[in-house]
């Protein structure tokens, strides 16, 4: 345990409380007006006026959706040319899912095998699972493949771990479906033993106990660990195992900043340092110069991606899923849209997404997983990554340095 985490469980009760409330402070600090000031972006022409942000806030690309049934050739370029682009332009990481025998991400049924691809084309980026569904794995497999895609990247190896939610996933592990809460959480804690170079016992042939040290031994001595979160109680239980989190834009602004708040609170009273931890939080994104122009772009193709992802529920749900083609479903899917686009995204111009942002990293969020593959053609989705690059810089022209100062 860190000196600090020593120092955080010997304070008193009323020590920590003080702590807690300084924090809370410091976050409704963050929420007033910052320093504006113009900076030269990538096309060396000066951007306008924008707001910079006080706290260091990272970006990274999110994949998620993509159908695995489109097309036959180069039904990966998306994800490898836009990690190879962040990779060159300053973006922290590049995450993948684990998703299983739907259309909808049907491209990513393993993330530890595409994290190896991108291991070997990319040099900077942190190389992220987001998420991994712990309870469908041996958790002495998933030390074993991270631990052989942290050796080909050079330490750049993390992991978010998720319970699944859909039921048909666990044909994989049909035993594991009903306590999959407490069996992620329990297996979080193996793999990081393992990870440590911990000698662990096992069951092994005929209940026969079995002492196993998983190889090979990866480059960064503790594996960076996310748990992706929605219920309060998952944020809270993130905190006490000291993760990070992950979590999409579900909620409100100021349920969210309470969440970050119980979460931190968590973190501290169980002895892990309360500002460190990362809140990575899901964005749908797409950036361009003219607002209208932006919606006519994004709003069949996000529409479908709705559709699609409602879609899931079918096999689960039977009857009670509402017909995609009837007019309740098409009233149903133009009232989520209009909320995604105006509220909980990162589609727009410059100016509107950097007012999301300015609200996001308020509440607490230090990492915007800025999802790319929700069904715009290859090259509109490029031009759009290129225009959130210029908006990253003009936002945080200090990054770098406030990184070093870390």
């Amino acid at each position: 345990m860190s000196n600090l985490s020593e120092r955080i469980q010997n304070l008193t009760p009323e020590q920590q409380e003080l702590l807690r409330r300084s924090m809370q402070r410091e976050a409704g600090q963050q929420s007033q007006a910052v320093a504006r000031s113009t900076v030269v972006v990538a096309d060396h022409s000066p951007a306008p006026d924008r707001p910079q942000l006080r706290q260091k806030v990272d970006f990274s690309l999110f994949f998620f959706s993509a159908d695995g049934n489109v097309g036959e050739d180069q039904r990966y370029r998306l994800l490898l040319e836009s990690a190879c682009f962040a990779d060159a332009n300053g973006f922290s990481a590049v995450w993948t899912p684990e998703r299983h025998f739907q259309a909808f991400g049907g491209l990513y049924p393993n993330p530890s095998v595409l994290s190896a691809a991108l291991a070997m084309i990319t040099q900077n980026v942190q190389i992220r699972a987001g998420s991994l569904v712990l309870p469908l794995h041996s958790p002495v497999r998933v030390a074993e493949d991270w631990a052989l895609v942290d050796n080909l990247s050079h330490g750049r190896a993390a992991i978010s771990f998720a319970t699944g939610w859909h039921e048909h996933d666990y044909v994989i592990a049909p035993a594991n479906y009903e306590g999959r809460r407490e069996l992620m959480f329990q297996n979080i804690s193996l793999v990081r033993r393992l990870w440590a170079g911990d000698e662990v016992e096992l069951t092994g042939v005929g209940g026969k106990k079995v002492s196993v040290k998983t190889l090979p031994r990866p480059v960064q001595r503790e594996l960076p660990v996310w748990i992706t979160v929605a219920s309060e109680r998952t944020w809270q239980r993130a905190g006490e195992v000291g993760a990070n989190v992950l979590t999409a834009f579900s909620t409100s602004a100021d349920e969210l900043r309470q969440n970050i708040i119980g979460y931190r609170k968590a973190r501290m009273e169980n002895g892990h340092d309360p500002r460190t931890g990362i809140v990575s939080l899901m964005l749908h994104t797409y950036v361009g110069t003219d607002l209208e122009q932006v919606r006519a772009i994004v709003k069949e193709p996000l529409k479908a991606y709705l559709q699609t992802y409602i879609n899931q529920f079918r096999p689960m749900a039977g009857d009670s899923v509402v017909d995609p083609s009837s007019v309740e479903m098409q009233s149903l899917l133009e009232a989520v849209f209009e909320h995604y686009f105006e509220q909980n995204s990162l589609l727009g111009t410059p100016d509107k997404c950097a007012a999301i942002i300015e609200k996001v990293a308020a509440a607490g969020v230090n990492d915007l997983a800025c999802l790319l593959d929700f069904g715009l053609d290859h090259e509109t989705t490029m031009e759009g990554l290129r225009h959130l690059a210029e908006l990253r810089r003009s936002m945080q022209p200090q990054i770098a340095a406030m990184g070093q100062g870390e």
